[in-house]
């Protein structure tokens, strides 16, 4: 079989991070989020995913992040069965894949134009895809307004510089009647760390946005109300982590301000 090589700057090389992960995780004894549509979209890149070097312990935070932001979709889409829901910074994930959605629900992709090519090339035609770039304006113009809407930014946060993200929020909410917004929530601790990270390092990226109090995006002016916060290190997934990180994350979790330097869940409604 033929494998495709993609052509993509360092910002975009991160998605091949995370589809890696979603993969590694897929063929552990007792996988945290067993995607195996990950596994086999990887099998078909051409790319030398052992300079990754990817350590345990991102391997399961990004397939239990994953898992988690997978179930809000699942819960809002059950309570609206004609919800809209946008994937912001999609990469390659196959959370359509995964959720499944009802036909009643319009589901929409979204990347740069770039990453939506190779998506197209990849991927199974399961949903609207979007080629834009989330800093422009104008990009929300097409889309419904008039129907609930689950919006996802997965690992996003981080890479967007300045106040981006945060006027991109006011501009979702403002287009969009009702809906809620479920990210994985970075300390200013944790995005600084991340370009210390070898798997960061690898690609070259430098990422810098967090924010440490939950309820800071409600000073957004952006109208949104903290649902929840989920303290990964606490998910009953962690039993099925790997031992010694099993018994870290353990004792990570009795703290809560060690427990949000790692992966957390933030679910907000507007």
């Amino acid at each position: 079989m033929q494998r495709l090589r993609p052509d993509l700057d360092p910002l975009r090389e991160t998605l091949l991070l995370t589809l890696y992960a979603r993969a590694l995780d897929s063929k552990l004894p007792h996988p945290i989020l067993g995607d195996a549509d990950s596994a086999a979209l990887a099998d078909t890149i051409d790319y030398d995913f052992a300079r990754l070097k990817l350590k345990p312990s991102l391997i399961c935070g990004t397939a239990l992040r994953a898992k988690k932001l997978d179930d809000a979709v699942r819960g809002f889409v059950a309570a609206h069965p004609r919800a809209v829901v946008l994937d912001l910074g999609c990469g390659l994930d196959t959370r359509v894949l995964r959720c499944d959605p009802p036909a009643g629900v319009d589901w929409y992709d979204i990347d740069f134009p770039d990453v939506v090519a190779l998506r197209t090339q990849l991927l199974p035609d399961r949903s609207e895809r979007l080629g834009v770039d989330l800093t422009e304006p104008g990009w929300l113009d097409p889309l419904p307004r008039d129907r609930p809407a689950m919006i996802v930014a997965e690992g996003l946060l981080p890479f967007l510089s300045g106040d981006t993200f945060q006027r991109m929020t006011r501009e979702l909410t403002a287009h969009f009647d009702t809906g809620e917004l479920a990210i994985n929530g970075y300390t200013r601790f944790a995005a600084w760390s991340m370009k210390y990270h070898p798997a960061i390092k690898a690609i070259g990226i430098t990422a810098a946005q967090g924010f440490d109090d939950p309820r800071t995006p409600e000073t957004w002016n952006a109208g949104l109300t903290l649902v929840e916060e989920q303290l990964l290190t606490r998910a009953p997934e962690v039993a099925d982590f790997p031992q010694p990180l099993r018994a870290a994350t353990r004792l990570i979790s009795h703290s809560a301000a060690l427990s949000r330097q790692g992966t957390r869940i933030l679910r907000y409604r507007f």
